[in-house]
Parts: C-alpha cells; structure tokens; sequence
C-alpha cells in the first residue's frame, strides 16, 4: 500500500475539492424514501473549511437533494441528536442552500479541483448503478493522480468505477466502507421493531461483500468506529461516523 502523495496540484495552492451528495430515491428494498446522510456532507465540510480550502457540493443529477431522516439532529428518533456540526451546517443559511441547489457533476472540471469526495447515505446504494457522469468523473480524477475518496455507503462508486483498461479501480486497493457488521446491527434494529419482516434486508447488496468480490482488500475497525484508509490516491472511510476521519486523510494527503 502506498502512503506516496501523489497530488499533481500546486502544494502551496489553495486547495480545492468537491463534495458529492446522492440525489433522492425510493429504497427498492423497504419502500422508504432515502437520500445522502448529513455529517458525511458537514463534518468533511467542516474540517475542509478549517483548512481554508474551497469547497463545492455537486450531485449526480444536480439540484435539490435530501437527507436520510435520521441522519438530521432534529430527527424525531433522536439518533444524530448530538451531531453538532450538522446542526450547525443545516441551521446557517448559506450552508444549507449548498444542498437545496447542487450542481450537476458532469459540470466539475477536474483541472480545477484537487479532490473528490463521495459521501453516502442509502440513496447511493440504489441510484449510483445509473449515475455514470458520476463512475466516469470518479475514474478521471483517480487517472489524473488526483485524490479520489468516497465515504461509507457512497463507496458504492467502486462497484462500478472502472479504469481506462477496464479493470476495476479498486482491484487490488485496500478500502473500507459499510461493514457486513453495521449491516447486521441496522438489518436487526428494523427487525427489533418489526419495520421489516425477518427475510429482508435494507440493503440490496453489502459494500464489504462487492468489494471482495471484484477483488479488493476490504479492512474495517470494527462496529461503528470511526475510520479510513489511504492506498496512493484512493481513500475510503467506513460509515457514517467517519466523516472527519476521510477528510483528514485527505488533507493529508494533499501535503497538509
């Protein structure tokens, strides 16, 4: 694994990374209305912002996007209630308008970016298999020797970003995202409250089990830990509490 900092951009420029949030969909799974989740947009947000680096939030479609429900703080089920940062994030004006009109991503002009970052949420799961501007800007700021880096369930991307010769971009690589473990605890909690019926399951397929599969060298820290990992310019973080931890890595390899 190579920890070699293959930014291609002026280190001493300001740097410079897009954001890219899922549009809205209808899990083909539960039937419920899904969407990015909030602290993989805020807390990379946030920590980029502290870097002084400029930052744009795009979308595969472009437009409004929405969020999962309980990945906002004000969730009635309490269960990001103490996610500060996305509190801050949707209650500032400016900030929350960010994902009431993003940009498409076939508009992002690699040359002008140092990074990419994919955040997830379920929506990615269901409606990344179509978002081929998406595959295709992931693979061209990867080639370029940019940084490439998508997050939790939005390491869906790997399923389909393949390289100019075909092969599979993260063939090979070291990466994280959603382990089969989170899946377990989130497939038994709708289990627990009888919102699914024991012989479904939210997700469709498992990130863990397709990065296996088209040959990568899949690693997680364990339930819910916050994590990521770095192999050359292609970095991964495991799920929804590794939203700084992604960023750092980042950061990090962008020589700061």
């Amino acid at each position: 694994m190579s920890l070699k900092n293959t930014n291609v951009v002026n280190p001493q420029s300001v740097k410079k990374v897009a954001i890219v949030i899922a549009n809205p969909a209808i899990s083909t799974t539960t039937q419920w209305p899904v969407g990015f989740w909030w602290s993989e947009l805020s807390h990379p947000y946030y920590e980029f912002m502290e870097k002084g680096y400029t930052v744009e939030v795009f979308s595969p479609n472009g437009g409004k996007c929405e969020a999962d429900a309980m990945s906002d703080p004000n969730d009635a089920s309490g269960y990001s209630s103490t996610d500060l940062i996305s509190q801050g994030f949707i209650n500032t004006q400016s900030l929350k308008a960010l994902v009431e009109n993003t940009k498409k991503v076939a508009e992002i002009d690699i040359h002008a970016f140092d990074a990419i970052i994919v955040a997830g949420g379920q929506a990615p799961m269901f409606n990344f298999v179509d978002a081929v501007d998406l595959h295709k800007k992931f693979v061209e700021f990867y080639e370029a020797g940019k940084i490439a880096a998508a997050l939790c369930h939005g390491v869906a991307i790997l399923k389909y970003a393949k390289l100019s010769n075909g092969e599979y971009l993260a063939k090979g690589k070291t990466v994280t995202g959603f382990a089969n473990v989170e899946e377990d605890f989130a497939d038994n909690a709708v289990w627990t409250y009888n919102l699914l019926p024991r012989d479904k399951h939210i997700m469709p397929w498992r990130i863990e089990d397709e990065m296996k599969a088209i040959g990568a060298n899949y690693i997680q820290a364990g339930l819910w830990k916050g994590f990521a990992i770095r192999d050359g310019n292609l970095i991964t973080g495991q799920q929804n509490f590794s939203g700084a931890e992604t960023a750092k890595v980042v950061i990090a390899a962008l020589g700061e």
